[in-house]
């Protein structure tokens, strides 16, 4: 296994920090010796301790596996599953790029003209979770990747995901799902702010963390992790793919996400139809949350930060950080708080906020964010009002969930017991 250090990570002396949730961990000296060389390209050996020492920094977020070189697994274990409903060009598309996988399965989620390409149909409409089901309990291979019809993975997406399956204890990994560029102003968005795309670093997936779940739009698993946990929840017509990750994390497994491999996403034609997915993705937090209570929250922080805050330098000094690193580090973890709170308030929030006029003042003020962005990024008036769209369109699913499921969880601050 290759190592590559998470971007969080800083070091001083024996010292490390890093992750999220944020940690603090001593080495010995092997160990540091140890992570120089993990670091420098070093492949972790086969001694126990060092096998222990890389799954302590790999748990803690701090490093992560690099998927290079061949593994135990190659493309001839992998069936790839592509639900779809009335879209034939696209499921062509996924069928041309992955020609070279043991079998892929073809779910024709009851389209109006049955696909002739469809190995599996449904008479009616079923839904994704169910269309996704039908295709894995077909299979037959040790693992199973998911491609939604309107995503083309890269030539080679396979080769960063597979290796990484050479560690038992992970049970999926996800690449990273970018939008296809275009020249409207609506592509272009997507290109900056897709709400699949979740950036260019890995991470473990963990809930309440800085990557909390993957989309099933391009999800490779483990087909006995699958059956294991019942696979996907049929009820749920959105947020299935969330509820899946946390359940198989709630069972100990891992799931990684690997920036590293690569898959481009057809985005909505229209801003009507972009507007009402972004609405969908909302209105899942009301059902999440009752699976998954204490999950799903616009804000969890401590009433206590700032005093945190002053523990946490007084914490880095002693154990090696110089004063300045020590304070950026506090003040990131403040600006992080602050940065939650906006979007809280633009996402969830802003109906409560339009009411008093001290509330449309805050409102305003959270909106500042969005303006640096479209200043930061070139873009212009119609791309800021998208990101205020996208942020709207959201919050309306959550409260529009909220009162369909008679629950007012999604739309609750937590607070943290602690400070991590």
């Amino acid at each position: 296994m290759i190592l590559a250090a998470d971007p969080s990570l800083r070091r001083t002396g024996k010292t490390v920090l890093g992750g999220s949730p944020l940690r603090l961990l001593r080495l010995t000296g092997e160990g540091t010796r140890l992570l120089d060389g993990w670091l420098a390209g070093a492949p972790v050996g086969d001694d126990p301790r060092d096998v222990r020492l890389a799954r302590r920094l790999l748990d803690a977020g701090l490093v992560h596996p690099v998927g290079t070189g061949t593994g135990r697994y190659g493309a001839a274990d992998v069936t790839v599953v592509v639900p779809v409903r009335d879209d034939p060009d696209g499921v062509a598309t996924v069928l041309a790029a992955t020609r070279d996988v043991a079998a892929r399965i073809v779910v024709d989620d009851g389209s109006a003209a049955p696909l002739l390409c469809a190995t599996l149909r449904h008479a009616a409409s079923a839904g994704p979770a169910a269309a996704r089901n039908t295709g894995w309990r077909h299979a037959t291979t040790d693992l199973v990747a998911f491609l939604d019809a309107d995503v083309a993975p890269d030539p080679g997406w396979l080769d960063a995901i597979l290796p990484l399956f050479d560690d038992p204890e992970v049970a999926a990994v996800a690449p990273r799902v970018r939008s296809i560029p275009g020249r409207g102003v609506l592509s272009r968005y997507e290109a900056d702010r897709g709400a699949l795309d979740l950036g260019p670093h890995p991470a473990e997936v963990r809930p309440l963390s800085r990557v909390s779940y993957v989309p099933s739009a391009a999800l490779v698993m483990r087909r006995d992790v699958l059956s294991a946990v019942g696979g996907f929840d049929e009820t749920m017509r959105f947020g299935e793919d969330v509820d899946l990750v946390w359940r198989i994390v709630d069972t100990g497994g891992v799931v990684r996400y690997q920036p590293s491999a690569t898959v481009w996403h057809r985005p909505r034609s229209t801003v009507r139809a972009w507007a009402r997915q972004r609405y969908h993705y909302g209105t899942s937090a009301a059902s999440l949350a009752s699976r998954h209570p204490r999950r799903v929250t616009p804000a969890r922080f401590s009433p206590r930060s700032i005093a945190a805050s002053g523990r946490l330098v007084r914490t880095l000094r002693a154990n090696g950080f110089d004063t300045g690193p020590a304070v950026t580090v506090a003040a990131q973890r403040q600006l992080a708080v602050v940065t939650m709170l906006a979007e809280a308030i633009r996402r969830t929030w802003f109906p409560l906020a339009l009411l008093t006029r001290r509330g449309r003042r805050v409102l305003l003020a959270a909106l500042l964010p969005c303006l640096l962005d479209a200043l930061r990024t070139g873009r212009g008036p119609r791309w800021l009002a998208l990101r205020i769209a996208d942020d709207v369109s959201y919050g309306a699913g959550v409260w529009a969930g909220s009162v369909r499921h008679r629950t007012a969880r999604p739309l609750l601050p937590q607070l943290a017991r602690q400070d991590r």
